[in-house]
């Protein structure tokens, strides 16, 4: 009887390796971690204190059939279309480089903020454009890649990709351009002819998604190690941790404190998405309170995404689903997460 039914068991196991290995067109999104920040987070001679700030994580992969089945029936998963979460024409390779280019941004941007509000001096130096994406059918596919950072073209060096974008245009299509570029430390140089964009007569370009690649020089020096992390939604979190240890004052008083949200220059929490994933993350870690950006919602957003609810609003129902004790705390500006922090015991 067995063997009777073992090329059944086998044909099955084939399949289901199989379906582990077969991407579909979506993402799952699950809950990560939640990372202590002293260990990330190092400002030179800065203060470390007893209480616990924490950045939280969400856990997000390609599909595949066994992965999709799973999050249909398990808590806090996310199935998401790939439109929704990689910009057309992008990889999985560029999706992540822009997620590490997001986080590098956010960790500038807690930067400014902690030293704005502890009136810490601090500079910036112009490093070139960095390379996002590379359009397909366009010159620079094979040439460049996403993480490049375009130092110069034709010897010419710029202060802002603005005015790359102004150089390029005064060349017609069929010119070409010498593209100086650094990969891997390593400074390169290619000839590439100029083409004339799908869809748009008037733009020539070499096809590329870019954007400002500047480096923050702080007194004193801030050093993050968040290689593995992607995203700016630790912007929030980052900043908290940089003021902490700028400053004498334990900024979470002992407590352990989650959060999540990116940061503006100018202080603004932004929205961020896997809330849901970031409150059980937070949770799991033992939070006494959790930080979660108040967006406001526009009309025209509610006209396009029915139900859709504030940050904060979905991190409440999140808490009261899994019963959590941690106190969800709603925040609008840095300012406002860090009052809240250094009044309330």
């Amino acid at each position: 009887m067995r063997n009777k039914w073992m090329p059944f068991i086998y044909i099955f196991a084939i399949l289901l390796i199989g379906a582990a290995f077969i991407d579909l067109p979506y993402y799952v999104m699950k809950p990560g971690d939640a990372h202590e920040l002293k260990p990330i987070v190092e400002v030179a001679g800065g203060d470390k204190d007893a209480g616990t700030l924490m950045l939280t994580t969400i856990k997000m992969g390609e599909a595949n059939y066994l992965s999709y089945a799973l999050a249909k029936v398990r808590d806090y998963e996310e199935i998401i279309p790939i439109e929704e979460v990689r910009s057309p024409h992008e990889n999985n390779e560029e999706y992540n480089i822009r997620q590490q280019y997001l986080m590098q941004n956010s960790q500038q941007n807690a930067i400014i903020v902690a030293f704005d509000a502890a009136k810490k001096p601090y500079s910036f130096r112009y490093e070139g454009v960095y390379v996002l994406n590379v359009f397909p059918g366009m010159p620079a596919e094979g040439v460049l890649k996403a993480g490049d950072r375009i130092v110069a073209i034709d010897g010419k060096e710029f202060k802002s990709s603005q005015m790359f974008t102004d150089y390029i245009q005064t060349k017609k299509p069929g010119e070409k351009v010498t593209i100086t570029f650094m990969r891997n430390q390593e400074k390169m140089e290619k000839r590439i002819a100029l083409k004339q964009f799908k869809g748009n007569q008037e733009k020539t370009g070499i096809g590329i998604g870019l954007a400002d690649q500047k480096k923050l020089i702080s007194k004193p020096k801030v050093t993050l190690k968040a290689e593995d992390i992607g995203g700016p939604s630790a912007g929030l979190m980052f900043s908290l941790e940089i003021y902490n240890q700028l400053v004498k004052e334990d900024v979470a008083k002992g407590r352990k404190i989650a959060g999540t949200g990116t940061i503006a220059p100018d202080g603004t929490v932004g929205r961020i998405g896997g809330i849901a994933q970031k409150v059980v993350a937070a949770d799991r870690a033992g939070a006494e309170i959790f930080l979660a950006p108040d967006d406001k919602i526009s009309p025209e957003l509610k006209k396009q995404v029915p139900g859709i609810v504030s940050n904060y609003e979905e991190a409440v129902r999140t808490a009261k689903d899994i019963g959590t004790k941690m106190k969800i705390v709603p925040v609008h500006t840095f300012d406002e997460a860090l009052n809240y922090l250094l009044t309330r015991k």
